[in-house]
Order: C-alpha cells, then sequence, then structure tokens
C-alpha cells in the first residue's frame, strides 16, 4: 500500500507541470486571438499621445531659448529670451485664431460641424464628453490634437529667431511672427496635412522636415538676406570674422533640451496609439529619432577634426540637430543603421553649410539655414530611400513648391514690414547690444562688455 501511494504521488507531480502547460498555452492561444478595442480606449490612447508629444514638443521651446542665448553675445541674450517668450505666445493665440482652421478648413479633426468656418478660431468639443460620445468624436481629442499642432506651429517661428538675432527690432520681428504663424505655416501645412493638393500628389513628409523646419529656414533666409550682416562680420576683403557666443554650456543644454522634445515631435506623429502596431512604431520612430541625432554629432564631431584640425562645439551641436531634422521626414521606415546615415548625412551638410552661407555673407547667427532648411531638404529627399511609396519626383516637386511659397511671401512680408516700421536698430544700438537699448534689462549685469 505504502509502495501504490508513493507511485500515485509521483504520477500527480509528473503530471502537474503539463497540466500547467495546457494552461499556458490556451491563455496564448487566447492572447493571439485579437480582439477589438473598444473606441472609448483607443480615444483615450490617441489622445494621450497627442497631449505627452504635444507637452515634449513644448519643451523644445526651452531648448529654442537656451540654444540661442548661448549663441548670441551676452550684451543680446535678454533679447533673445524675450522674442521666443513672445513668439511662443503670439503663436498660441493666433494659431487658435486663424491658423488651425486655416490648416485644416473641413473640420477632419475634430467633430463635424463644430468648427465655425475657415477663417473662424478654433473650437474644442463640449465639456464632460463621455465613452458613448466618443464614437461621434474624431479619434482623438479635439484639444489634444489642437495643442500638438499647435506646438510644431511655435517651432517654426522659432527657427526664425536665431538666424536674425543680434540686429533685429523686437516689434517688427513679433509682427512677422503673427503672420508667419497665423496664415504662412498654416496655409502650406494644409497642402499636405492638411489633406490638400500636395499629399494629394502623393507627398511624403511625416513629422514636417519640410512642412516645420525647412518653412521655419525659408523664412530665416529671406528675413537674413533683407536684414543683412551684423556690423563685422564681414571684412571689405571678404574675410569672415567669428563671432563667438556667450555660453556654450548653455547651448549645449539647449541642444539636448530640443533632442529630448523631438522624440514628442516624431514620435507623436504617429498620431495614433489605440494599438500593438502603433505603439511598436512609435517606439521604432523613437529609436530612429534617436540614432539619426548621434549620427548628425558624430559625422560633425570626425569631420570638423579632420577640416579645422580641432573639433568644434558649435557644429558638432548643429550637427546633432540636423541629424535630427533629415529624419524627421520619415523616421518609421528606416533600419536603425539607415537612420544613422542619413543622420550623418545632415550633420555633413551643416559643415559645408555655414561657411557656404558666409562665402554668400548670409550672416545666421545660430546656424538656423542650414540646420533647419538644408537638412530639412536632404531629409525630404531621402524619404524614398527606405519608403516605397514615394518618388523622387514628387518630393522634389512639393520642395520646391513650398519653398518658393514662403521664400516670396515671407521676403514681401520683411519688405513691407521694412517700409513700414523698419527692421534693423541703429549702429550704436547694435554695437551696445540689444538689452540696454530694447528691454532695458542685462541678463548678465555684472559683465555689461558682450
Amino acid at each position: 500500500m505504502n509502495f501504490m501511494l508513493k507511485l500515485g504521488l509521483a504520477a500527480m507531480l509528473v503530471a502537474l507541470p503539463q497540466l500547467g502547460l495546457a494552461q499556458e498555452a490556451t491563455a496564448t492561444a487566447e492572447a493571439a486571438t485579437p480582439a477589438a478595442v473598444p473606441t472609448d480606449v483607443v480615444f483615450i490612447l490617441n489622445s494621450l499621445l497627442f497631449l505627452i508629444g504635444g507637452v515634449l514638443v513644448f519643451f523644445m521651446a526651452a531648448g529654442f531659448a537656451m540654444l540661442e542665448a548661448g549663441l548670441v553675445r551676452s550684451k543680446n541674450v535678454t533679447m533673445q529670451l524675450t522674442k521666443n517668450v513672445a513668439l511662443f505666445s503670439l503663436a498660441a493665440i493666433f494659431y487658435y485664431l486663424i491658423g488651425y482652421n486655416l490648416m485644416y478648413p473641413l473640420g477632419t479633426w475634430s467633430v463635424e460641424g463644430i468648427l465655425s468656418g475657415v477663417w473662424g478660431p478654433g473650437v474644442l468639443e463640449a465639456v464632460g464628453v463621455t465613452a458613448e460620445d466618443a464614437d461621434d468624436y474624431s479619434y482623438a481629442a479635439t484639444g489634444s490634437d489642437f495643442i500638438f499642432q499647435l506646438m510644431f506651429c511655435a517651432a517654426t517661428a522659432s527657427i526664425v529667431s536665431g538666424a536674425l538675432a543680434e540686429r533685429i527690432k523686437l516689434w517688427p520681428f513679433l509682427v512677422f511672427t503673427i503672420i508667419l504663424t497665423a496664415v504662412i505655416y498654416p496655409l502650406q501645412a494644409s497642402w499636405k496635412w492638411g489633406g490638400g493638393f500636395l499629399d494629394e500628389m502623393g507627398f511624403l513628409d511625416f513629422a514636417g522636415s519640410t512642412v516645420v523646419h525647412s518653412v521655419g529656414g525659408w523664412a530665416a533666409l529671406a528675413g537674413a538676406i533683407i536684414l543683412g550682416p551684423r556690423i563685422g562680420k564681414y571684412g571689405k576683403d571678404g574675410k569672415v570674422h567669428p563671432i563667438p557666443g556667450s555660453n556654450l554650456a548653455l547651448a549645449t543644454l539647449g541642444m539636448f533640451i530640443l533632442w529630448l522634445g523631438w522624440f514628442g515631435f516624431n514620435g507623436g506623429s504617429q498620431l495614433a496609439m489605440g494599438s500593438v502596431g502603433d505603439v511598436a512604431d512609435v517606439s521604432r520612430i523613437f529609436a530612429n529619432t534617436n540614432t539619426a541625432a548621434a549620427g548628425g554629432a558624430v559625422a560633425a564631431l570626425i569631420l570638423t577634426q579632420l577640416l579645422y584640425k580641432k573639433p568644434d562645439l558649435t557644429m558638432v551641436l548643429n550637427g546633432a540637430l540636423a541629424g535630427l531634422v533629415s529624419i524627421t521626414a520619415e523616421p518609421l521606415t528606416p533600419s536603425l543603421g539607415a537612420a544613422t546615415l542619413i543622420g550623418a548625412v545632415g550633420g555633413v551638410i551643416v559643415v559645408f553649410a555655414v561657411p557656404f552661407l558666409d562665402k554668400l555673407k548670409i550672416d545666421d547667427v545660430v546656424g538656423a539655414i542650414p540646420v533647419h532648411l538644408f537638412a530639412g531638404i536632404w531629409g525630404t529627399l531621402a524619404v524614398p530611400l527606405t519608403n516605397s511609396d514615394a518618388s523622387f519626383g514628387t518630393q522634389i516637386i512639393s520642395i520646391v513648391i513650398v519653398g518658393a511659397f514662403v521664400l516670396i511671401a515671407s521676403a514681401v512680408v520683411w519688405m513691407i514690414i521694412k517700409a513700414s516700421m523698419g527692421l534693423r536698430v541703429d549702429e550704436e544700438t547694435e554695437i551696445n547690444g540689444l538689452d540696454m537699448a530694447e528691454m532695458g534689462m542685462e541678463a548678465y549685469p555684472e559683465f555689461s562688455k558682450g
């Protein structure tokens, strides 16, 4: 009897793992069966992606402010900080009043009929939306989409700010910011992201290498040409006189803040987080965005060592940013290796584009035009390399259309502002610094000379 009892216990011990495996197999089979995600859950997850992405892109405003504050001379730091706070605030107001509905004239991103018309201000859904209402709304909360799209619009204006630093008056710049964020940016963005003719042509720009970055670059280029270079930047003999920034530590902090914000910039542009595939794609976008920045920084580091015998920190900072801009047009389809190479090309572009602009006597204080315009064009052209749905012809045509529109429109606005208000501070103010003359205070009062 004792033997039979032991035998029975042994049989049970052998059987228990098999029963457990059978339960696991059943659970695995059930998990593998796709289940429909409730509409309200998708609505919540998509809205959450927009909100988190929007907050990250908002933090890029601090990145732009720190980068510019570090790359201008100490006598102009307060002016740059003021411009960055003011441009973001004005963008928030005028994108709400005009830009949002101009960008999405059919109201396809919110409740049908809720918008007040193409030229009306944006309107949010009603207070207290319930799960039962989710089917009647778009796939995300209108407020979450508005805040996400607003951050892209404001980033465009930030690009212009740094390029024209140290010689432009405050209020003329802010007037241009209003027109850029209320009309110029939203109008061209509607051609792609609002379902316009560029979208119908098959133009692909995932998160805005062209729609955001090159637009800011074209607007900055027009302004830099019309405004002219800083006093002392270019000698009569054609020699370029470098003008070092005041705080490279701040500039480096600004670059890392922008790098962080770019995860929201590109990852949020997936525009959906309601499925396993969407979350996997967002993760892939994060990884590609990061490695492209690294590729751009390393390429600039090595190239400046080879060309100038010493690495150039400002080039390395802009190399990382150029890598980020380059991958923005298509951060999903490349492999990690391809994304690294795409970013590296952006870093190379910056190293050669900065002296190229100097030869043309186009003074860009922070390197915004090489980073956002030149690398933005490269990133848009690189899309067909990894995405078979894109064609080089369509990408080129779209770049030309957007570039021509923004360059001409910006030049006209800059010229009108110059004729009516004046753009540039007087020579004495520029030499002494804009902080005291325009703002009445200095960022570093203990060191009054920049």
